[in-house]
């Protein structure tokens, strides 16, 4: 995938996603990278860091503001979303208009504009469901990826990532807050898994898809999990004192799963499957099954790799870097 001279737009461009690909486009000699977000506060701030790449105030829920954004756009990276599992618990409609309502505007204007190709941005979440902010990206997934059963020159696609390491919305920088002002670390229920990406294998993800899509697949990166107590325990030792008595349990939250899926077991089923990804084809086109699994089996982060030992996931926080400037 040749980069250069290319323009690129990322919505919700001003997110720890948004922050690190632009960091990576920038390096390929695009035409433009154009930044579509509706908090001007992190506008200002990223325009400070980053004053080469073009600002767009506007919201994906306006779909005049998108489309006159869209203009000799080639290629998209669609970010914009809400995706804290309280707040749209607590305003699910939101989460509609925004995840649903405006990936759809996107997907309109994306094909009224000639843009060649959209990778929009999913979650595990949005397997099998059970909260307000997983149905509402699974409905994005829909959106997205039947655009490709018409005839139509935009190529879409989406990528499903897991809990990825440092982002707004990670417990990662709410523990390392916690650790600086020497409060106990509150974690839901020890056992809990979650699979754990860097922002650089999030960016990698996205430009596998962006140079696989054929039109209407699910791009997933296989990744490590571990639990939310093997976490609190080695960024207590990383970070703080290494004190144990530090760890308080709350109870699950509403909405919250003990394990989260990527790949569930229908899709396993149409996945192409290589060392490091899945591509799961959309049911319209054609495939030979996969037969490596049986029936029923799921990929998830209870039964991916796990990351027990301190070592194990004091190297991966490394790998994440200094997330900070994102949160």
């Amino acid at each position: 995938m040749k980069l250069q001279n290319k323009t690129i737009l990322i919505t919700g461009g001003t997110g720890s996603f948004g922050n690190k690909v632009a960091e990576f486009l920038e390096k390929q000699n695009p035409a433009k990278i154009i930044i579509y977000s509706r908090d001007e506060k992190k506008q200002y701030e990223m325009q400070l860091e980053k004053p080469d790449y073009h600002y767009i105030i506007g919201d994906i829920r306006d779909k005049e503001r998108l489309s006159k954004s869209m203009k000799g756009i080639d290629y998209v990276f669609h970010a914009a979303a809400l995706k804290h599992v309280p707040a749209c618990e607590n305003s699910p409609y939101e989460a509609v208009k925004t995840n649903i309502i405006g990936s759809h505007n996107l997907c309109e204007t994306a094909v009224d504009n000639n843009v060649d190709t959209v990778v929009a941005l999913s979650t595990d979440k949005a397997v099998k469901p059970v909260n307000a902010m997983g149905i509402s990206k699974s409905m994005m997934e829909k959106i997205v990826c039947s655009r490709n059963q018409q005839k139509i020159d935009t190529k879409f696609a989406c990528v499903r990532y897991g809990n990825v390491m440092g982002s707004r919305g990670s417990v990662i920088p709410l523990f390392k807050k916690l650790i600086k002002q020497n409060k106990p670390l509150t974690i839901t229920v020890p056992e809990m898994t979650r699979f754990m990406m860097t922002l650089d294998d999030s960016v990698e993800l996205v430009l596998h898809a962006l140079t696989k899509a054929k039109g209407g697949e699910i791009f997933v990166k296989k990744a490590p999990a571990t639990t939310v107590l093997n976490l609190a325990k080695a960024m207590l030792k990383k970070y703080g004192d290494g004190d144990l008595e530090r760890i308080d349990i709350i109870g699950i939250r509403p909405g919250e799963k003990i394990n989260e899926v990527l790949v569930n077991e229908y899709e396993i089923k149409r996945a192409v499957e290589t060392e490091h990804f899945f591509e799961i084809i959309p049911e319209y086109v054609e495939t030979e099954q996969n037969n490596n699994y049986p029936y029923g089996y799921e990929y998830t982060s209870a039964n991916t790799t796990q990351l027990t030992k301190y070592e194990e996931i004091s190297e991966l926080l490394d790998k994440a870097g200094n997330t900070e400037i994102y949160t």
